[in-house]
């Protein structure tokens, strides 16, 4: 028997059989969509040379999330959460063995790509409340904290090696990537059948527009939750730069794709250092103050990459914006799941994960627009002054989530456990 602490090992996510088959579903699934991703971008432009039908991949995956954010989120909080994600999984198997079937066929119209897309984002859209829902059901409220940065650790590394492995698969065969995407995706299915299922308050409640509202009703009248969700929003918003990765390696820089390739590697690999950290040294105290400290230090990192003019300050800038995120990341999702009651999860993941999409798509959108008229190093630079901007405000208008305490119980700065009363 282990003489460490049972205390230090209930922090330990990995210590609960139900989480290790979560993250390494986590680990296989990111890992699929990652390598789809890069198969249909190529087979996209491959087919047609079109560069704007790209741009509509990721709004096709997006959209509908957006449309169905009432219904995934009820969803989640009325059906068993495992079961939804192995419905999910198992149609996104199907979407791969689509995506794999066109390129057998050798077909010149694109069309049935954005099909088989809208019900592969259809599917995700329903998989990420239930996925995101889950994770609390899995381990102890102490242990959270270490399991959001460590299933956070499995999508970043399958977001720094996913691509290449989907590259090189893709220059195998077209065939070869779309049908691994399809293995893991099974695997992975497997994992969630695997996982015990947890026992969780069912809802009996009638379903009214009030339950179905239920979701939006709880964030804007818990000004904690209303807080973590919109900081990640507008401070993602303001201070997204990975979309103009490429002009600042070829004009900026003055760079050719190796440096890109490092460059988009960056954030993912100073998120994964720091999530090493903080499994070996967790938030323990003055989450809250920390949490805008990084998120302040996420904005400066990328004023420092938008005005650097060399590739060896602007790849350990990014890596360090990377690793804020991951703190910033760590805070917000574990405060916010620790604070949503467990009938309405379902229903506050949905939202989360739409505003998540959105700050990510405008983001680029903003980048690109204010880069159009300005050129591309304001814009960075004054997207990362955004993002300053925007942790002070918040740390003044949400005066709770800047006094919490701790991860793991409701405590702030004077000691009570409202931090509303902070």
């Amino acid at each position: 028997m282990s003489t460490a602490a049972p205390a230090d090992k209930s922090r330990v996510a990995f210590t609960y059989k139900g989480f290790r088959f979560f993250w390494l579903t986590t680990l296989l699934v990111s890992f699929a969509v990652q390598i789809m991703s890069v198969s249909i971008a190529w087979q996209i432009y491959d087919v047609t040379g079109n560069v704007f039908l790209l741009g509509l991949v990721g709004l096709s995956l997006f959209l509908p999330a957006l449309i169905l954010i009432l219904l995934t989120g009820l969803t989640a909080d009325r059906f068993n959460r495992r079961g939804i994600m192995a419905v999910c999984l198992g149609v996104e198997f199907l979407c791969a063995l689509g995506f794999l079937a066109f390129v057998n066929a050798q077909a010149h119209e694109v069309w049935p790509i954005f099909g088989i897309l809208v019900v592969l984002g259809t599917a995700r859209a329903f998989w990420g409340p239930a996925a995101q829902s889950l994770a609390p059901n899995l381990v102890p409220p102490e242990a959270l904290s270490n399991a959001i940065t460590v299933n956070a650790s499995a999508w970043q590394f399958a977001a720094i090696m996913g691509p290449a492995a989907g590259g090189l698969l893709y220059g195998i065969a077209p065939i070869v990537a779309f049908g691994t995407a399809a293995v893991l995706l099974l695997i992975a299915a497997v994992c969630v059948l695997l996982i015990p299922r947890p026992a969780r308050r069912e809802s009996h409640q009638a379903t009214s527009l009030e339950t179905i509202f239920g979701g939006f009703r709880y964030i804007f009248s818990n000004k904690v939750v209303l807080g973590a969700i919109s900081l990640d929003m507008f401070a993602v918003l303001m201070g997204g730069a990975v979309a103009l990765l490429p002009v600042y390696t070829k004009d900026i820089l003055h760079a050719g794709p190796q440096e890109l390739g490092l460059l988009r590697a960056a954030p993912g690999i100073g998120a994964i250092v720091m999530a090493l950290w903080l499994t070996r040294f967790p938030i323990r105290d003055h989450a809250g103050k920390i949490l805008f400290l990084f998120v302040g230090l996420f904005g400066a990192f990328t004023v420092i990459f938008g005005l650097s003019t060399t590739v060896w300050i602007s790849i350990p800038a990014l890596a360090l914006v990377g690793a804020s995120d991951m703190v910033s990341v760590t805070i917000r999702e574990t405060i916010m799941q620790l604070w949503t009651p467990e009938e309405v999860r379902g229903r506050v993941n949905a939202v989360n994960s739409v505003f998540i999409g959105a700050s990510n798509e405008l983001g680029e959108f903003r980048a690109g627009t204010v880069a159009h008229f300005i050129g591309p190093v304001a814009a960075v630079a004054i997207g990362g002054v955004g993002a300053i901007v925007v942790a002070v405000t918040w740390s003044i208008i949400f005066p709770g989530l800047r006094n919490q305490r701790t991860l793991d119980k409701k405590m702030v700065a004077d000691g009570s456990s409202d931090p509303e009363a902070a």
